[in-house]
């Protein structure tokens, strides 16, 4: 359960701090004043997008946090999967977005991945947002729905694996069909590049080490003479004189000479001495460097014909700009690869052939097994949507989960990555008209009431302690509104409920009220959020009713809903 949501500089919210009690909670506010802000912080803490537009003007960063009471099995074993320990039965989620584009994630005091806040919060909140209700009209999101009623999403998800194992082994199958020559062809091709690249005995590295080497032996006389100066500064001429080192030696001597009359100078006598040590041993290196130093055209020209047979390489196989022996490598090792699947025809593609029959077989039969379990479900889901929608002002609605089973055979399928069947959701609305997709005749008003009654069939087997609808209440008003509101609050009993409403009939059910306020302050626009009770409660659903926050007959209104519903 949420009970408490603080958000830091997130679009027009400078700050906020909700409490939120258990129960039915509404938020109201007018229409622009911000509502969706505190979904759209409240889908950013649970893992959803991060963008620069979520950063109010002017901040470097947004930051939304929440503390959820763990009510559910399966938050408490995440937690411990990953590692991380609640406290006195409370987590803290926290998410902040700075203006480099960069987001962060933390589970407690542990920083997560998106995806994995994302999971853990599944565990805990399901937002209904207004773009969910659109997938009502998507018919292939029908069967995610009834799959999630039949229990069945691991054993899709295994399927879908299983099909596209079979997908892959049909693919390397049909290649096997394509026109022989072509394969021969790109055989004898694959086999001469790899030849080619082995015979050349690359290795990673090596075109940088002989661009080095080549450099050093073509600049031998530059390095000569450069060599001859430094030693020559280093150590001076054949008299020992005008060197360094030969003015170093004087230098010491001096030095030694005024530490004798004064010890307090032996600490920067010790430190020429040591200067001195130090220049005569990197005058030894050049030195040596120098000697070793030896012109060698023969190995120069092998040098270069080594670069440039690693350069045509390069352009056959890596032609890329910047490309690398290592990418030369890669294209090696992919040929390799590719000929292994090529090679064998014969061989191959007899196992191949087994192979895909037998694929084809525990395809059939595990789409087999889904289909039985979701057209036994389907009767459920339909029976359970009805009655739901039966308290939601359509008792003479009927609601089916028609299933299909797609073309095929035994022997070769047309299974979808999801098993057999065409899932689709139909509609009956009035008495007497015939069932069609709901996606074709439904209004906006029923589409709201069939999703608010899938959300609370699927609600029962969730683990989500906590249910948030932004505006479920699209398309309705009068009688329909109140039995929506009247479901909520029973819906409350069992879950926490969050609901973005502009009717005041829904809002007089609920426990709680918070309201969403937008104010200008100088040339700066905010959004405040805070709960309302008493009299503040009883102005702003007169304000949801008619406008009218001052009339003695409006406030009277609102306040007899209020005790009426039970919300005061």
């Amino acid at each position: 359960m949420l009970e408490e949501l603080e958000i830091q500089n997130f679009a027009l919210i400078d700050h906020a701090r909700v409490e939120f009690p258990g129960g039915f909670t509404v938020l109201s506010g007018e229409t622009g004043a911000g509502k969706s802000l505190l979904i759209g912080s409240l889908s950013f803490l649970l893992g959803g997008r991060a963008g620069l537009e979520q950063i109010r003007s002017g901040c470097h960063e947004a930051q939304v946090s929440g503390v959820f009471r763990l009510d559910c099995p399966e938050a408490s074993q995440w937690l411990s999967g990953h590692g991380i320990e609640a406290e006195d039965g409370r987590i803290l989620l926290r998410r902040i977005v700075k203006d480099s584009g960069k987001s962060s994630s933390w589970i407690g005091g542990t920083p997560v991945t998106r995806a994995d806040l994302a999971s853990f919060a599944s565990c805990l909140v399901d937002l209904h947002g207004q773009h969910e209700q659109q997938s009502l009209m998507k018919i292939a999101e029908h069967r995610r729905y009834l799959d999630v009623y039949a229990e069945i999403t691991e054993e899709v998800q295994a399927f879908s694996q299983l099909y596209a194992q079979l997908v892959e082994k049909r693919r390397l199958l049909d290649s096997f069909a394509a026109d022989e020559e072509a394969r021969r062809t790109r055989v004898e091709m694959l086999n001469f590049a790899v030849a080619e690249i082995d015979e050349a005995r690359l290795h990673a590295g090596e075109d940088e080490e002989l661009e080095d080497e080549e450099s050093r032996l073509a600049s031998y006389e530059k390095l000569c003479g450069g060599i001859d100066e430094i030693c020559a500064l280093l150590e001076g001429g054949d008299d020992a004189s005008g060197g360094i080192l030969p003015e170093f030696r004087r230098l010491s001597g001096a030095a030694a000479r005024s530490a004798a009359l004064d010890k307090a100078l032996l600490p920067l006598q010790d430190r020429l001495q040591s200067a001195f040590y130090e220049l005569d041993d990197i005058a030894g290196e050049f030195r040596k460097y120098g000697a070793g130093l030896v012109f060698d055209p023969e190995r120069l020209a092998a040098v270069q014909e080594r670069l440039d047979l690693i350069y045509r390489l390069k352009k056959k196989y890596a032609p890329a700009q910047g490309a690398a022996v290592a990418d030369v490598l890669a294209y090696g090792e992919r040929a390799r690869k590719e000929l292994e699947s090529l090679g064998g025809a014969a061989e191959d593609r007899s196992a191949l052939e087994a192979e895909v029959s037998a694929l084809e077989k525990q395809a059939y039969a595990a789409a087999r097994a889904l289909s039985a379990k979701r057209r036994e479900a389907a009767g459920r889901m339909s029976a359970a949507v009805g009655e739901v929608l039966a308290l939601l002002g359509m008792k003479d609605a009927r609601f089916s989960v028609n299933l299909s089973e797609k073309p095929g055979n035994d022997v070769s399928q047309k299974c979808g990555p999801y098993g057999m069947d065409d899932i689709e959701f139909l509609l009956s609305a009035n008495p007497g008209s015939p069932m069609q997709p709901l996606a074709r005749v439904a209004s906006g008003g029923e589409l709201s009431r069939v999703m608010l009654a899938l959300k609370t069939i699927l609600s029962a087997g969730d683990t989500a302690g906590t249910l948030i609808f932004d505006e479920i209440d699209t398309g309705i008003g009068g009688a329909v509104a109140v039995s929506v509101g009247e479901h909520m609050k029973k819906l409350s009993r069992k879950k926490q409920v969050l609901c973005i409403t502009h009717l005041a009939s829904i809002a007089v059910y609920a426990d709680n009220q918070i309201k969403i306020q937008k104010g200008v302050e100088g040339n700066s626009t905010a959004t405040d959020v805070f709960p309302v009770t008493g009299q503040d409660r009883v102005r702003e659903i007169a304000r949801m009713l008619s406008g009218d926050v001052t009339s003695p007959e409006s406030l009277e209104h609102a306040a007899a809903m209020l005790h009426k519903c039970g919300g005061l």
